[in-house]
């Protein structure tokens, strides 16, 4: 069958960024032929036995309790379960001094439907007939914002300044305001912070610079905090989350442990966060509800907040000191190679200056010699310019075992060392 497709199932039913690159991937890992491969793409967390061992005694503190049946029997609010949203309110007032009520507050599927919803309700054409544009300030950024839109053309991303140590090897991106336009003809600003794939944190003025500058036009900024504290609370820099005015603070529970369940947190002004209600409403009514209850537990306790802090975050952080040591250790030092300052999430950023070949064939060569990494190109969305640091960059994966991790950067190092030669 070949049924037809609209404009939006057209847009809608192709692959983009790393979901592209993952059935290349796939593919490559079930043609091995027996080779093994370190595979430093993923983007799944480690399942860490002490978070496993929550959202079990979680489960069964939902399945001995009396509202079992009300969670999973019933349909709910399509704001969220009220339990979750009272947990959530009272421990982010207590945590940050704020004066939070039910009606600043939505849960969502995850929340890539956060930006989604944001997207097609603040970006695309209005009834006039104008393009408001969704608008990325920092480029590169996460690659699932490619494909939020139906109207890909409104997603426009900023070329950074970087800032970059030579002698140590290391840079950080900066957003260069000089180049940021937020207009009439923006209809929201999105950014993660920590950043997925850099591990980049804009700094408190950088985030309130950019929301001033939105505000100016009633523009509406999603901060997706996805690996931001207070849970996973996976920033390896002191870091505040930021709130009020036209800021909303998104949240997600995947990399506390709950990917499965697609858990997302919208926190934020009350006319937005109905104009998003009403979007899940019409969408799937509302988030599954059997995660939610076991996410309010985790929440009220504190314990989901004590988890992040203790075990998920050193956890990752000691990855990256893996990455780092043996980058410095492997990789020639008169080589122009730059690793993003480890500033969060689960996830080492390379830049390889003056690549003599392209970040898509690097990928091609390290799966030779059994390492499997992801190509830093899918990760600028909406970046209209051809800017050749693009195709210079890998993304490499927090997620394998420490012995897993060395080798491969090892590899990684007698790979780069032979290109720059040759």
């Amino acid at each position: 069958m070949n049924p037809a497709l609209t404009q939006f199932g057209a847009q809608m039913s192709h692959l983009t960024g790393v979901r592209a690159i993952m059935k290349d991937i796939i593919e490559t890992l079930r043609a091995g032929s027996g080779q093994e491969f370190i595979n430093l793409s993923a983007g799944n967390p480690v399942i860490l036995p002490e978070v496993e061992q929550l959202w079990r005694d979680c489960t069964a503190e939902l399945l001995a309790g009396p509202e079992y049946g009300e969670v999973v029997c019933r349909y709910g609010s399509s704001q969220g379960y009220q339990p979750l949203i009272d947990a959530v309110r009272t421990d982010f007032n207590q945590r940050y001094g704020l004066s939070l009520t039910d009606r600043n507050i939505l849960i969502t599927p995850g929340s890539q439907s956060i930006y989604f919803y944001a997207a097609n309700a603040f970006g695309g054409y209005t009834t006039s007939k104008q393009l408001k544009n969704i608008v990325l300030p920092l480029s590169p950024d996460y690659t699932g914002y490619g494909g939020v839109s139906l109207i890909p053309e409104a997603v426009v991303a900023c070329k950074p300044t970087l800032d970059i140590d030579a002698a140590a090897h290391r840079f950080k991106y900066r957003p260069d305001f000089s180049q940021l336009s937020i207009d009439q003809t923006t209809g929201c600003v999105i950014f993660s912070r920590p950043c997925n794939p850099t591990g980049n944190v804009l700094t408190d003025d950088e985030v309130k610079k950019i929301a001033d500058l939105a505000a100016s036009f009633d523009v509406p900024v999603f901060v997706d905090s996805a690996y931001g504290p207070p849970f996973p609370a996976l920033n390896f820099t002191e870091m505040t989350p930021i709130f009020g005015g036209n800021i909303v603070h998104c949240m997600s529970l995947s990399k506390a442990g709950l990917p499965g369940e697609r858990i997302g947190i919208a926190i934020g002004d009350e006319k937005i966060i109905q104009i998003l209600e009403c979007f899940q409403t019409n969408m799937c009514i509302h988030s599954p509800r059997y995660g939610q209850a076991i996410a309010t537990r985790a929440i009220a306790s504190g314990a989901l907040a004590d988890i992040s802090i203790n075990v998920i975050r050193p956890y990752y952080q000691s990855k990256f000191a893996i990455v780092e040591t043996t980058l410095e250790q492997a990789m020639p030092k008169d080589l122009p190679w730059f690793l993003h300052r480890g500033e969060g999430a689960i996830f080492a950023w390379l830049w390889l200056k003056d690549l003599p070949m392209t970040d898509w064939e690097l990928y091609q060569e390290l799966k030779k010699v059994g390492v499997i990494v992801v190509p830093g190109s899918s990760f600028f969305p909406g970046l209209r310019e051809d800017w050749q640091h693009k195709h210079e960059c890998l993304r490499i994966s927090l997620t394998a075992t420490n012995d897993e991790i060395e080798t491969a950067m090892k590899r990684l190092a007698q790979m780069v060392e032979k290109l720059y030669q040759s």
